[in-house]
């Protein structure tokens, strides 16, 4: 419904975040696959592949151990995502990739693309990646990053949850899930910090309106 930036967020990122590369000024995520290697490429697809199954994950294991928190955690899973939803279409924006790959015109025929995925692909031997995001119809949705949220959320009721073995393995999730991001080319350092942000204001809204009012209509 809204105009589709493509240069806007790589400017904006090139500005806060740029680095050096051989004397011309490179947003990070191309400053880091310039200097991609096997181990960095291995680590940063299997971390990426965790957003959705570690959520999966932890909402069992709730509902074995403890059903009133799987509720909170739900529904504020699903506040973070309504959120981002919103933020997408208000400002639809693409991903890295596409600036590096396609330029700044728009066209909306180009499918998905693993980037720098490709290269978890090579190291396994299985189209894994270049699969899923060739099949991606939702290009333009870079902003915000729904992989920096969904960790975020995660974390916040793994602390509530008082388990702390599983607390440290979810804060690890979010740093390589991050690293991740940046290095595959697929999110700008903006789009996450934005991830953190829906994540932040889904916290914030259900503590403070919804858990809240609950607990109160409880009591009385």
């Amino acid at each position: 419904f809204n105009s589709v930036h493509i240069i806007e967020p790589f400017n904006l990122e090139k500005k806060l975040f740029g680095l050096d590369l051989n004397g011309t000024e490179v947003i990070p995520g191309e400053y880091l696959f310039t200097h991609k290697t096997d181990i960095l490429s291995f680590l940063s697809g299997a971390f990426y592949l965790t957003w959705v199954p570690v959520p999966l994950a932890f909402a069992l294991y709730l509902y074995f151990k403890n059903k009133k928190l799987l509720i909170d955690f739900s529904f504020t899973f699903l506040l973070t995502n309504l959120i981002g939803f919103v933020i997408y279409y208000l400002y639809p924006a693409a991903p890295p990739w596409y600036k590096i790959y396609h330029g700044t015109e728009l066209n909306f025929s180009i499918l998905g693309s693993a980037a720098g995925l490709i290269e978890f692909d090579r190291l396994v031997d299985f189209p894994l990646f270049e699969n899923m995001y060739t099949r991606n119809s939702n290009v333009f949705a870079a902003i915000p990053s729904l992989h920096a949220a969904y960790p975020v959320v995660v974390l916040y009721f793994g602390l509530k949850n008082k388990v702390k073995w599983m607390s440290i393995i979810f804060f690890l999730d979010i740093l390589g899930i991050l690293y991740a991001a940046v290095y595959m080319l697929h999110h700008y350092i903006i789009d996450l910090l934005l991830g953190w942000f829906c994540a932040i204001i889904a916290i914030f809204v259900f503590e403070k309106v919804f858990n809240r009012k609950y607990q109160k209509t409880f009591l009385d």
